[in-house]
């Protein structure tokens, strides 16, 4: 799953609450990314830090709910992305580490 933060601490906490509620088993954050998005019928450009959530499908929902507690953006980031595979132990790792 991909999200984005404004800051970096605000980036800290998402990933560290996510990873201590087992609704993620790792959380990488790649810093000061360059956005462009239409907001509020404007573009804008922000620099923000992309968030690569390592998660289950069965977390979705458990997810979307914490990014609206815990976010401080309006409407979140909140894009799901398929794994069409990956190694036999790493996936079971991420499946052991991201269930309540």
């Amino acid at each position: 799953m991909l999200t984005t933060a404004g800051s970096e601490d605000e980036a800290r906490k998402l990933a560290h609450a996510l990873v201590e509620r087992r609704l993620a088993a790792c959380v990488n954050i790649a810093p000061q990314v360059k956005s462009i998005y239409r907001w509020q019928g404007k573009v804008e450009t922000a620099s923000e830090w992309l968030l690569i959530v390592k998660t289950s499908r069965e977390r979705t929902k458990e997810i979307e709910q914490a990014l609206r507690e815990l976010h401080s953006y309006e409407v979140p980031e909140c894009i799901w992305l398929d794994v069409a595979g990956g190694s036999e132990g790493y996936l079971r790792w991420l499946g052991e580490n991201a269930r309540g």
